[in-house]
């Protein structure tokens, strides 16, 4: 790529700046990088991603079994995967949208608003996906919950239970609070999952403060893309900024397939009414 998403927009908006909009046919948080060098792996750094066209996307899937399903499957006792239902399953491709004002002054200068664009819209688009995904994948309902006294024993036993069905638990996304606090420091722990299970840890503020989403993320998820962005001038929703301004918007259109919800399971602390799972 020659030219940057924001320099290619900044010259667009010095020739029209009421009307001026680029589209592009990747996805440019996936293509510029603004933060570079300073690494730090989001949930799009944990998916496998396939392009999609249209709107939706039908797939595959298996999911983890009712009681008695899993009873009347043989061997479903040692190999749980063996009593996962197979099954079809849609998901949708959205907008994911981020929005900038442009300081007054800013555009006499287009490298300056190129800079702003590449390194203030692309952050904020960035955490608008990490946002949508990690939503997405929170929102699964079949996803199971794993109670725990213990932070750290409770994302041990979800790595456990991923095993438990043949899969390696090689991601995480858990809220920096924990990570900091929680897991940093803490004898090696990092070190010695990422040496054993290869994992990667994203961590943002979508996941609840004291949860963790824990499995084999890159196998049992899809990152559905369109492989299409905007970067336009247009009009924010009602509340998005607290002055008048002019407004630029980015955007990238996404989706998750979840195809093996039983590879994840979502740490949680234990209630006092909390049944904990036998197996």
């Amino acid at each position: 790529m020659s030219e940057s998403p924001g320099r290619l927009f900044a010259r667009a908006y010095a020739e029209d700046p009421g009307h001026a909009e680029v589209t592009f046919d990747y996805t440019i948080t996936e293509a510029h990088e603004p933060t570079k060098d300073r690494p730090r792996l989001t949930v799009r750094n944990l998916l496998k991603v396939v392009p999609v066209e249209g709107d939706r996307a039908r797939f595959w899937t298996e999911s983890p079994p009712g009681e008695e399903e899993r009873r009347s499957v043989r061997d479903a006792d040692v190999r749980r995967e063996a009593a996962f239902r197979f099954g079809m399953s849609e998901a949708k491709v959205h907008p994911i949208r981020a929005w900038v004002q442009i300081p007054d002054g800013l555009a006499a200068d287009p490298d300056a608003l190129a800079t702003f664009l590449d390194y203030r819209l692309l952050v904020r688009l960035a955490t608008a996906e990490n946002l949508a995904l990690t939503t997405a994948l929170l929102g699964h309902p079949e996803i199971a919950r794993l109670p725990y006294d213990d932070y750290v024993h409770g994302v041990l036993s979800a790595c456990d239970e991923v095993e438990q069905s043949g899969a390696t638990p090689h991601a995480m996304i858990v809220n920096p609070r924990d990570y900091y606090h929680r897991l940093i420091g803490h004898g090696g722990l990092l070190a010695e999952l990422a040496e054993g299970n290869g994992m990667k840890v994203s961590r943002n503020r979508w996941v609840a403060p004291g949860d963790a989403l824990v499995g084999d993320i890159s196998v049992a998820a899809r990152l559905l893309d369109a492989r299409r962005s905007v970067i336009r001038v247009a009009e924010p929703p009602p509340g998005t900024f607290a002055r008048p301004g002019v407004a630029v918007c980015a955007e990238v259109y996404e989706g998750v397939a979840v195809h093996l919800p039983g590879l994840f399971y979502l740490v949680t602390p234990a209630g006092e009414n909390t049944v904990f799972p036998t197996s």
